[in-house]
């Protein structure tokens, strides 16, 4: 998306010196991004968050819980401080990274553009509520957009910028093991890209070795981390608990101990009259058998991984016939608020118990006394969710016109946050199961690639217009 065009200048460009443009800027973008925050009078917290911080106080890995997201938030609030700080840092990075995305696409990117983009982001979509969230959602989608920069737009980033984006993409990576999966499989995607783009006389020409690397960092740091804490090198534990989950969820886990029991070693035989029909009961019923075979110690790990196993071989079929509906319902499920109106047990016991300077203003806020209410959610998700859908509809259209037009990079940019998208989908939902959450965080890429496409097919066009007339400066 190469523009040539003179972008028309800022109107406040000429009234305020560079320096108070941006510290507007940076004020405006800030406040749109912490506003779900600021409203509750202390960042949002999730069932997952209280997992995030006790394990660093415990310097124990919990199933499903990085530990380097735990120690960015411990690090990011000054030692478990001010929990304003991860926030604070989580809105700068998006910042920086969407001021970034709009300068290496040749479109404005000073300070004007970069708050008005900033706006409309978190006015149209959900992007707010996870800058203002302790959790590492917001960091899949940043990794997604460091990763496309780093990948196709490595010549117009300094070398402090590159650094920065490895960094950002690797925390991402780190923070969760969806993202990890999600991250491999983009790599993979720019590989192709490379190959097939030689084979095609360069038609997109990515630096195929900036993604590989920064996921390779991930692989590799993870274990060597959990090898020194735990003396176990291993990934972020509960994987086979939550791919046991979805299969519960889908029937399968029944049908085989129905087929299968009794059987050596499966504790779970003797309890298949209390299996539930959901993931979510299962992982976190109170009377859910998963209870008695050890839950989240690591005691169940063993079994349910031979029971993954064994249902996959024994029902092929069902199985990916059951991963498929499941990315194909995740893909549409976009609501923001999933999760953020329940009673967070377990985080409102670390926040109030383990970190007592934290209590009074996180018992205080408005979401553990109850006041952001459903309807919060469904006024928001009035425009959230048509936004969000058009989005991915623009998405297809704007391959579509950037290959008629001959436009591989605008083609290019819109098919990465495509497949980002999808990726996500059938990573989270064919392996955990489909959930609002999942794919709300992420879906606000595809508004952003289409606002970028679109701007720079009516800049290039602009451009041709200006030419014929002879109105562009020799």
């Amino acid at each position: 998306m190469k523009m040539t065009a003179i972008a028309p200048a800022s109107p406040f460009s000429s009234l305020l010196p560079a320096p108070v443009s941006w510290l507007l800027c940076l004020i405006c973008s800030l406040a749109v991004f912490l506003a779900p925050a600021l409203w509750n009078g202390f960042p949002i917290v999730f069932f997952d968050t209280g997992g995030y911080v006790d394990g660093v106080l415990e310097m124990v890995p919990f199933p499903g819980r990085s530990f380097f997201y735990g120690m960015f938030l411990w690090a990011a609030s000054w030692g478990w401080w001010s929990f304003w700080g991860p926030v604070l840092a989580q809105s700068l990075f998006t910042l920086w990274v969407i001021h970034l995305m709009l300068r290496c696409h040749d479109l404005p990117a000073g300070p004007q553009a970069t708050a008005l983009l900033c706006f409309a982001l978190g006015v149209s979509t959900s992007i707010s509520w996870y800058t203002s969230q302790l959790m590492p959602d917001i960091l899949v989608p940043l990794a997604v957009l460091a990763l496309w920069l780093l990948s196709f737009r490595w010549e117009k980033l300094r070398r402090s910028e590159r650094a920065g984006l490895a960094a950002l993409a690797l925390l991402g990576i780190l923070s969760h093991m969806s993202c990890m999966a999600l991250a491999i499989g983009l790599a993979g995607i720019v590989a192709i890209v490379k190959i097939f783009g030689r084979r095609q006389g360069q038609v997109l020409t990515p630096s195929s070795w900036a993604a590989a690397a920064v996921v390779a960092a991930g692989l590799m740091l993870m274990p060597m981390t959990y090898l020194a804490l735990t003396g176990k090198a291993t990934y972020t534990p509960g994987g086979p608990d939550f791919i046991f989950g979805k299969l519960v969820q889908d029937g399968i886990a029944q049908r085989w101990l129905r087929d299968n029991c009794p059987a050596p070693g499966i504790k779970l035989c003797e309890l298949q009259d209390r299996m539930p029909k959901t993931a979510d009961e299962f992982l976190w019923g109170v009377h859910s058998p998963f209870q008695d075979i050890g839950e989240w110690s690591g005691a169940a790990d063993a079994e349910l991984s031979h029971l993954v196993k064994s249902c996959v071989r024994a029902y092929a079929g069902s199985v990916a016939w059951g991963a498929l509906r499941a990315t194909v319902q995740q893909m549409a499920m976009v609501k923001t608020g999933d999760g953020l109106l329940e009673f967070h047990a377990i985080t409102r016991g670390v926040f109030t118990n383990a970190l007592p300077r934290t209590a009074k203003p996180f018992n205080a806020a408005n979401q553990q006394q109850g006041g952001i209410k459903p309807s919060v959610f469904r006024v928001l998700n009035l425009l959230h969710i048509p936004v969000a859908c058009l989005s991915v509809f623009g998405l297809i259209i704007a391959i579509s016109r950037g290959l008629g037009s001959g436009r591989h990079e605008v083609a290019g940019l819109a098919s990465f946050m495509l497949s980002a998208l999808f990726g996500n989908a059938l990573i989270c939902g064919a392996l955990s199961g489909p959930h609002n959450r999942y794919q709300n965080r992420l879906v606000w890429l595809a508004t952003l690639a289409v606002c970028l496409t679109f701007a720079g097919l009516r800049q290039v066009r602009m451009e041709k217009e200006n030419l014929q007339k002879g109105m562009l400066p020799r």
